[in-house]
Formats: C-alpha cells, structure tokens, sequence
C-alpha cells in the first residue's frame, strides 16, 4: 500500500466517523418521534421487527448486536405502549414471537419520514449520478 492509499484511507476513516456522528443524530431523533418515553434501542427494535417479520428475542439480539435479556426488555416496553405485541411461538408455544402492531407501524413510518427528510435535505444538492455512485460505493464497502 503506497503513501497516497495510506493517506486516503485515513481521510476515509474520517469521512465516516462524520458520518456515524450524523447518523446517530439522525436516529436520536427518529427515535424520539417513535415515542419519546421509550429508548432509542426500543425504535431500533421495531424497525428490525417491520424488516424481518415477527421475531423472538434470540433473532432479534442477534440482528441488533444486542444481548438477549435487553431485547426482552425492550420488548416488555414495546408491549407495554402496544406498539409490539408478544404471543407464543406457533412452532412450539413455549417461546415468546414479537410482532409490531399497527399502532407500533404508524409511530415506526412517522420515524422513518423523520430520518428521510434529514436525509433529503443533506442530499438535495446532489444529482442522480452522484448518488448512485454513493450508494455502489457504499454497498461495496459493506460487502467487502
């Protein structure tokens, strides 16, 4: 690796600790428009629940990088706002399977609108061209 690959990969890790920074703020917010009581891992959980389907508490840990007893937690929270409903396990009903409720949907897609409108206002300046090139570079940089 030669200096000026050196050097743009520290510009990179620059670039993205920005970008993390912004994003945190961005889902700070989203979070606090899903339900403002609740813990912004209790928004990241029902957005993992409307992408993935009904879920139990192992899956959804794994998804999130959380611990298991958290996500239950979050879960019994969830519950409690009737945003997440918890049932057994139709496979072998001893396990408990979560699902989001409609009521759980409505806050989740008022939460998203939030984050895209900051998205589309930092990207509204920017042509097709460039961020489509964005999102390629990105997607490899995920899979790499």
């Amino acid at each position: 690796m030669g200096r000026r690959h050196a050097a743009l990969v520290g510009e990179l890790g620059g670039e993205l600790s920005a970008l993390l920074a912004a994003s945190r703020a961005v889902m700070a917010a989203s979070a606090a428009r899903f339900h403002p009581d609740l813990q912004p891992a209790a928004y990241q959980l029902a957005a993992a629940l409307a992408r993935h389907g009904p879920s139990k508490a192992g899956r959804l840990a794994e998804l999130l990088g959380m611990d298991k007893s958290a996500v239950s937690r979050l879960a019994k929270s969830l519950s409690e706002h009737r945003l997440v409903k918890a049932m057994a396990d139709p496979d072998d009903g001893r396990g408990t399977v979560y699902r989001l409720t409609d009521a759980g949907d409505r806050r989740l897609q008022a939460a998203d609108a939030v984050k895209a409108e900051m998205f589309l206002a930092r990207l509204a300046h920017w042509d097709d061209a460039e961020l489509a090139q964005l999102v390629a570079l990105l997607g490899k940089l995920n899979r790499a």
